[in-house]
């Protein structure tokens, strides 16, 4: 009688990536490489571009370089529509957010990658709020909110984080998450 090897979990997470890798049919949202085990998932609605991704940006330790490039292109600036690179680490903190609000809704992002020219002219033309050394820039920050959840909520659970820098701005509706060293404001 035959044998059959049945790859351990590690082998079905690696062919599993691997598979993506390759260009795979099976798209990066796809609800079977959702359920697999140490998956990580984010989803976006930009209000800006109207623009919708909902992709698998990791497995274990393993992030998925295509779903990084696909984020990298959906987080672009969205005045000059350039594009940047965006630290995965920001991704694993929103992923955590989510987690820990247990909501499975998208992000509606109001800014994510800023180019040095807008992030110089939104310095020069709005009444202050804009870093000139803004993580934007750097691909480190984010400014978002999620429909459905208070924003006092969304600031909150970003601070029990403790994996960055957390800004809160009720006026403009959204919380502004990053990398950077743990500070709020």
């Amino acid at each position: 009688m035959p044998q059959f090897h049945q790859p351990g979990r590690r082998g079905f997470l690696r062919r599993s990536a691997q598979l993506l890798l390759a260009g795979s049919a099976v798209p990066l949202a796809s609800p079977v490489m959702a359920a697999v085990p140490e998956a990580r998932t984010l989803s976006f609605d930009n209000t800006h571009t109207s623009e919708h991704i909902a992709l698998v940006y990791a497995f274990g330790e393993q992030f998925v370089s295509q779903a990084l490039t696909n984020l990298n292109h959906f987080l672009r600036d969205h005045y000059s529509g350039e594009v940047g690179l965006i630290d995965p680490q920001l991704f694993d903190v929103l992923h955590r957010l989510r987690q820990e609000l247990g909501v499975e809704q998208p992000f509606q992002v109001i800014s994510g990658y800023r180019s040095v020219a807008t992030n110089n002219t939104l310095r020069n033309t709005r009444g202050g709020g804009v870093a000139r050394h803004s993580l934007h820039m750097e691909g480190k920050a984010i400014d978002v909110r999620l429909n459905g959840v208070p924003l006092t909520d969304l600031r909150d659970a970003a601070l029990s984080l403790r994996m960055g820098g957390v800004g809160f701005y009720p006026h403009e509706q959204f919380v502004h998450v990053d990398t950077g060293r743990v500070r709020s404001w």
